[in-house]
């Protein structure tokens, strides 16, 4: 299990495949998903056994990882 309990990776679920933890639903199909246009309410309508707050928090720690700081200055400069 990931830290923070949002993901599970285990060789024996989907063949160690990154999955939201206590379902088998892969957190590629989150992405899958929204890359589409779906919204999170389609998401989670189509996969029951995911949280709300799962997947939030699992969108949280990705995008927290997602602006690199040299970005981030470069952003705060242009809008000054």
């Amino acid at each position: 299990m990931i830290p923070g309990g949002v993901i599970t990776v285990d060789p024996g679920i989907l063949g160690g495949t990154p999955v939201f933890t206590g379902t088998r639903v892969p957190v590629d199909s989150l992405w899958a998903h929204l890359e589409a246009g779906d919204s999170l309410d389609d998401f989670l309508d189509g996969f029951p056994g995911v949280s709300r707050e799962q997947a939030k928090q699992c969108c949280a720690r990705v995008c927290a990882g997602c602006v690199r700081p040299s970005l981030a200055r470069a952003s705060a400069l242009d809008q000054q």
